[in-house]
């Protein structure tokens, strides 16, 4: 057998937190995921939609952004950054 060549293999330490709150629309469920690893971003995990980003308050000045990461309305995304410009 082969012996596995790894690119990296790291642990860290996060800081995890799950929420969920009704948007306008949808409901909204996410987990944010806090580590060195990302330079002060925050992994963010769509558990409704399957999908993730790691996401720093620049990327929410980013237009169209959040729209494509996680396959939002323009409505959809602006109900997200409210709630991600306080978290981030």
């Amino acid at each position: 057998m082969q012996e596995r060549f790894f690119l990296y293999d790291d642990t860290y330490d996060t800081k995890t937190r799950f929420v969920s709150f009704m948007g306008e629309s949808a409901r909204i469920d996410l987990a944010l995921l806090r580590t060195d690893r990302f330079y002060g971003k925050t992994l963010v995990l769509d558990m409704q939609g399957n999908r993730f980003a790691i996401i720093g308050s620049d990327d929410l000045e980013e237009p169209g952004y959040l729209e494509h990461a996680f396959r939002l309305s323009e409505e959809e995304a602006a109900e997200w950054k409210d709630f991600l410009y306080e978290v981030i």
